[in-house]
């Protein structure tokens, strides 16, 4: 199977096309860090947004690091999958994952956006970006914290993702907008020709080069307009 995607701005370039019915609209686009944060960068710029992170990390099974069996926010949140038990992430090895993961994710605020809050997403519509959905999980911890923070609309915006994926997110936000969800699905990197690790210090230039400009006057019309 060819890969649908040159790379990672490549699809978040055919994303913003996608989203144009919130240009005008001041979004908040919230990517999911690492591998998104540059294609966040993308949609701020095409759309007339701001650009930010949401943190969340995948709970990893005992065995095999790369999938996941749940995902936790910054708050300690979490959600399970359904099949983490059989993965051998009983409770005591969940409790240990979510305690390691904290710690990842309050390292990670502190070094991603040191001199500021998070930019505050009430009332605004706002729009959390991932490379691609495999299990989902991840993409459901960011739109959980997301919503908690009271946003006017809710957007989740993936190039691509497994179909059960999609319908697992899908009762989370208010819009959900995916390029490609084929039904043979293994793992996100296979839909990109290029599909580099990002490391944390272009993450920290990104957002440095982006910040908060506060509301846009122009976006004081209603957010869950077309």
């Amino acid at each position: 199977m060819n890969a649908p995607f040159a790379s990672r701005i490549e699809a978040a370039h055919r994303l913003a096309v996608a989203l144009e019915r919130y240009r005008g609209k001041h979004p908040l686009i919230l990517a999911i860090p690492r591998g998104a944060v540059g294609m966040g960068r993308v949609l701020a710029d095409a759309l007339g947004g701001e650009l930010d992170v949401v943190l969340v990390r995948k709970l990893r099974a005992p065995e095999s690091p790369e999938f996941a069996v749940g995902a936790i926010d910054e708050t300690g949140w979490a959600h399970v999958l359904p099949y983490a038990a059989h993965c051998g992430a009983d409770g005591p090895y969940l409790e240990e994952e979510k305690r390691i993961q904290l710690q990842t994710l309050r390292r990670r605020r502190a070094e991603y956006t040191p001199a500021r809050t998070p930019i505050d997403p009430k009332d605004r519509t706002v729009i959390v970006v991932d490379d691609g959905l495999a299990t989902g999980a991840t993409m459901l911890a960011a739109l959980h914290a997301t919503r908690a923070k009271a946003p006017a609309r809710l957007v989740c915006a993936v190039p691509v993702a497994a179909p059960t994926s999609l319908e697992l997110v899908r009762p989370h936000c208010d819009d959900l907008v995916c390029l490609d969800a084929p039904p043979e699905f293994f793992a996100v990197g296979q839909f990109y020709r290029e599909f580099a690790q990002v490391e944390d210090d272009e993450v920290i230039k990104l957002l440095a080069d982006s910040p908060p400009r506060g509301r846009d006057p122009a976006a004081a019309t209603d957010p869950r307009g077309s």
